[in-house]
């Protein structure tokens, strides 16, 4: 049992309808039905009755509900009282394009976040969290990476990298049938090009260097066109939409993985960032990285 689990019941009871609830939650409907089932099993007893057009507490539900919101008010008690004892002062997390969705909700009841508006390439985060400037970073790091910055990393998400290609085609599309595209601004683009470079020489995908920023954006549609082969979209590409000539095929033998981590400094001992690492990575799972046809890069940390 969890307090998050907790949170989530009271949501519910008070709203009665589980769509509203995530919505207040900031989380899928479907987790919030399924925290709610392992919270049920947890305790031994049903606390809702449901069906397709209602909701309702039931005898244990009613019967247990004013003593969890007694629970999460002295939980909040605790958390306000260890915030003031840490210092008012935010923890600032960098990042470089993707964050999860609920990120500010579930750090704002263990500190008072602040992310910064500086969005820059992986290494530069890195190099960041380790000067100072950053608490936190969301960024993809390799062990050399936090070795070499004193940093420490957790799992925190990860994208399967899909090709595009022109026609309507949608199916698979092996690794050694790709193009991964490696940039000459290294300044924007080292950690990509670090990635993109395992990649082909992992798996015989082929390498083709430009020079015009053409990883992501109007310019990578130009790229795709202008190949035979399907092209590997960057994790920045990932959520642009795609023009109507052409296809996202998903990449098989191997599926490939991007990961994010959360990083900070191994010398970091202020409790509000460790609690703000400890909420944002709770419960992230396995992600489908260690699945045995899913391929990561040497060095990357999570790579068994």
């Amino acid at each position: 049992m969890e307090l998050r689990q907790l949170r989530y019941f009271l949501a519910v009871a008070e709203e009665l309808n589980f769509g509203r609830a995530a919505e207040r939650l900031l989380i899928a409907g479907p987790s919030l039905s399924q925290q709610i089932k392992t919270l049920e099993r947890d305790l031994g007893v049903r606390l809702f009755d449901r069906d397709r057009r209602s909701v309702s507490l039931t005898p244990a539900g009613t019967a247990l509900l004013p003593y969890t919101r007694s629970l999460l008010e002295r939980a909040d008690d605790l958390q306000r009282r260890a915030r003031r004892l840490g210092g008012s002062e935010p923890v600032r997390l960098g990042y470089v394009n993707w964050l999860p969705a609920d990120l500010t909700a579930r750090a704002s009841a263990v500190a008072q976040l602040h992310i910064d508006a500086w969005v820059a390439p992986s290494h530069a985060q890195a190099a960041r969290v380790a000067d100072g400037s950053l608490d936190l970073a969301v960024c993809w790091v390799r062990n050399e990476d936090l070795e070499r910055h004193g940093l420490r990393a957790r799992l925190i998400g990860a994208d399967r990298l899909y090709a595009v290609t022109t026609g309507s085609d949608p199916s698979g599309v092996g690794a050694q049938d790709t193009v991964v595209l490696l940039d000459d601004d290294t300044t924007s683009w080292s950690s990509w090009n670090v990635y993109a470079e395992q990649l082909a020489h992992d798996t015989g995908a082929r390498t083709v260097r430009i020079s015009d920023g053409g990883v992501t954006g109007p310019a990578f549609f130009d790229h795709v066109r202008r190949g035979r082969r399907p092209v590997v979209n960057s994790p920045k590409g990932q959520t642009t939409p795609l023009p109507p000539d052409l296809v996202q095929r998903p990449v098989i033998a191997p599926k490939i993985y991007w990961t994010w981590s959360l990083v900070w400094r191994s010398s970091e001992v202020r409790a509000a960032v460790l609690a703000v690492v400890d909420t944002l990575t709770d419960g992230v799972g396995d992600l489908g990285i260690h699945a045995p046809d899913a391929w990561l890069p040497d060095g990357d940390p999570y790579k068994r």
